[in-house]
């Protein structure tokens, strides 16, 4: 290999001490990987292999395909969890580089952190919850994802940033900080822009004081919040948002809550949602009992189903339990495939 591609990887690297924030997370300093492999392409730093590895798998590309809000909504102009993921890595960039933070690593954390989640969104995750003697939490699953089922091998520090985006989690860099809130950032201001679209709510039904705390209009109102978090951080370790500014945020979330996210119109579909989820979970279950150990049933079927996108999820049910003529089956290579490979 020729020896300037060598030294590529070491001079972005050393480049971190250079411009980044002294609390900023360096690669150098990487807890690393639980496999440690010899570097064939010298060219990126180690965060930056964990974002390509997360981009080129197949759970990613499966976000496409599955719900944010509207359960699968056929309008192309409606977010689905692939475009929550792009707006929350988005997000947490501009933060990440305007604090002097490793962009790549919060890059990283933010493309993966919702490789775990289930079609149907929350309402598929509160279903699987529900039926597994475990409950199921979809940052977790998202580690399972990465760790487990494609065994990407990720750096420690990226694994730990997508665990803990969920809140009531503390992370262990200020890149995972920046992810917890983008995340919220993101899906709040979107949520509010597809809901309107939908016509579940206008912009003057927003509450007051929020309405006259951030600009009625959704960029000023994301740069806003974003502005808040980048001023109060600036020069901190710690990631965080003005207590007035999270005030407000946490109060337009559980507006969002009380009439989008638990609005009848809004949930309307949820209940055929959760008749499918329950139906495959419950098929599969009984089909595995003569092919798995029972003990490892739930686990086995819980990462088939959650991998599922919302449209393969529907066409698993229609094949499963309409009736049709002579058709061609959906194949459930998948699922088999994991249980020999967890036989052997």
């Amino acid at each position: 290999m020729d020896l300037d591609l060598l030294n590529v990887k070491d001079e972005l690297e050393n480049r971190e001490f250079e411009i980044l924030a002294p609390y900023a997370t360096k690669c150098k300093n990487s807890m690393g990987r639980k496999h440690q492999r010899n570097d064939d392409f010298p060219v990126r730093t180690e965060f930056q292999r964990d974002r390509d590895r997360i981009i080129h798998s197949k759970a990613f590309r499966r976000l496409k395909h599955k719900t944010q809000v509207f359960l699968s909504p056929y309008n192309d102009h409606f977010r689905t969890r692939l475009t929550h993921t792009l707006e929350v890595s988005q997000i947490a960039r501009t933060m990440a580089r305007a604090l002097k933070l490793n962009e790549d690593l919060t890059e990283a954390i933010s493309l993966g952190h919702d490789l775990g989640h289930t079609p149907f969104g929350h309402c598929g995750e509160g279903v699987l919850n529900e039926l597994l003697p475990t409950g199921f939490f979809h940052n977790i699953q998202s580690v399972r994802v990465v760790e487990v089922l494609e065994e990407m091998n990720l750096c420690q520090e990226t694994i730990d940033g997508i665990l803990t985006h969920s809140w009531g989690y503390k992370p262990k860099t200020p890149e995972a900080q920046v992810v917890q809130y983008a995340d919220k950032i993101a899906y709040i201001n979107h949520d509010i822009e597809d809901s309107i679209r939908a016509g579940v709510i206008s912009e003057e039904d927003l509450p007051a004081d929020c309405k006259k705390y951030f600009p009625n209009n959704q960029s000023d109102r994301l740069a806003k919040m974003i502005s808040d978090i980048i001023i109060t951080s600036k020069g901190s370790p710690e990631v965080k948002m003005s207590d007035e500014g999270w005030y407000y945020v946490k109060k337009l979330r559980e507006w969002m809550f009380q009439n989008v996210y638990l609005d009848p119109v809004t949930k309307s579909e949820e209940k055929k949602a959760r008749n499918i989820l329950i139906s495959l979970y419950e098929y599969y279950t009984e089909k595995l009992n003569s092919y798995a150990e029972k003990e490892d049933i739930p686990q086995l079927v819980s990462d088939y189903i959650s991998g599922m996108s919302d449209h393969y999820a529907i066409r698993r049910y229609l094949d499963l339990f309409i009736p049709k003529p002579l058709t061609d089956a959906t194949s459930d290579d998948a699922l088999f495939k994991r249980i020999c490979d967890e036989i052997h």
